[in-house]
């Protein structure tokens, strides 16, 4: 897999069956990115949680991917790299019309963090 960002999270677990994706993947809390995005408490920048499931999808589908729209995002709670290490991924997909649709959920222990529905364009 291709990552955008080198070393801010890895897959622990990694299972793509009828379309669905569920994926575990754990935080590097002292990734650089977090020195400038509030440092006295970090917090996971939203576009990074997008290219992850961007990342994910394109693993999935074995296919290169362009974000193109997003119909719904929701950012439900906060995700803090040093109490949250740990997120589970949900992404459904589709592929219709040369495009993959996904909705995908993110969430640590119990708490659901993400909802989004999207459309990349396949490269």
């Amino acid at each position: 897999m291709s990552v955008l960002i080198e070393n801010l999270y890895e897959v622990k677990s990694f299972e793509n069956n009828d379309n669905i994706v569920k994926a575990t993947v754990s935080l590097n809390k002292n990734h650089e990115i977090f020195d400038g995005h509030f440092p006295d408490k970090s917090v996971m920048p939203g576009v990074c949680m997008i290219q992850m499931i961007k990342e994910l999808t394109e693993s999935a589908t074995n296919k290169k991917l362009f974000l193109s729209s997003c119909s719904n995002i929701k950012f439900m709670a906060i995700i803090n790299p040093d109490e949250n290490k740990i997120l589970h991924l949900t992404i459904s997909y589709n592929e219709i019309d040369g495009a993959i649709k996904i909705k995908n959920t993110v969430a640590f222990e119990k708490t659901l963090a993400l909802k989004l529905n999207a459309t990349f364009k396949i490269m």
